[in-house]
């Protein structure tokens, strides 16, 4: 028996992580330009692989199991750790010099950077978004150096360095009763349904499920001004406590041109 379990197939990897993510086969087949035959072969051949089941088809949907939850998760990671990977193997043969830097939704960087820039002009930057439930990932799997991210995230092993605070807002459809509220406190929210930030997988999903009355969310006030809509009001609440903007960063990855970013950025975000 081989202890080390079954190598895993990138291309194999990826297509299910597609699938997975538009929960069908036409849509995703269509993303991937490979037929739906061809793609529902290689999810089986995939499943085999691993030995386990990763997804419970029916004939309008596509279900994950509790492995294909778990694989969805992983292999996201998994996959954007690789891009960055070859990215960086790709900078190190062309002499390129680069700074990524990750940010929570709603959360402007862009100022740090030109800033950056403007002293480094011969360093390339770039930016990766992240994810509400794992602001941290960016920086633990290698697609950023630097994030500049939100508390509460896992901070074990990171150097921070705090830059700010910012309210919370509560996210309602406009025909919500609360809507026409000037503000609202905690206890006006009790027994409303409150979306779980793991249920969506973008911001833009996550709005369209408030305006289609699926529930209500509490969210930082940069980010509900970031994606505002018409069919969406914002209310303060006034009880409730706001949240710590900072930058994040690995000790042990401190080089100069972090350091000189981290010294800029700290001086452009606080102001």
């Amino acid at each position: 028996m081989d202890s080390e379990g079954p190598d895993l197939d990138l291309r194999k990897l990826r297509y299910f992580v597609t699938v997975a993510e538009h929960r069908h086969f036409g849509r995703a087949a269509a993303e991937l330009f490979i037929t739906q035959p061809v793609l529902s072969r290689q999810i089986k051949a995939f499943e085999q692989e691993l030995g386990c089941s990763l997804l419970v088809r029916t004939t309008r949907s596509v279900q994950l199991t509790a492995a294909g939850e778990r694989l969805r998760e992983e292999g996201r990671s998994v996959l954007a750790a690789v891009t960055a990977a070859v990215r960086r193997v790709q900078d190190a043969d062309r002499g390129v010099r680069r700074l990524v830097v990750a940010f929570s939704p709603g959360l402007s960087v862009s100022d740090a950077l030109r800033a950056f820039t403007a002293r480094h002009p011969g360093v390339e930057t770039d930016v990766v978004p992240t994810r509400w439930w794992d602001q941290d990932a960016p920086l633990r799997d290698g697609r950023a150096q630097v994030g500049y991210l939100r508390r509460p995230f896992d901070e074990s092993g990171l150097h921070t360095v705090p830059i700010g605070h910012e309210p919370r807002v509560v996210c309602v459809p406009v025909s919500h009763p609360l809507a026409g509220r000037r503000d609202v406190t905690s206890a006006d929210l009790d027994g409303e349904r409150m979306l779980d930030a793991r249920r969506t997988t973008s911001m833009e999903e996550k709005f369209e499920l408030i305006a289609a009355g699926h529930g209500i969310a509490l969210m930082p006030l940069s980010a509900a001004r970031a994606y505002s809509r018409p069919d969406l009001a914002l209310l303060p609440v006034t009880d409730f406590p706001g949240t710590e903007t900072c930058l994040a960063v690995f000790p042990d990855r401190r080089d100069k041109l972090l350091r000189d970013f981290l010294e800029i950025a700290t001086a452009t975000l606080r102001s």
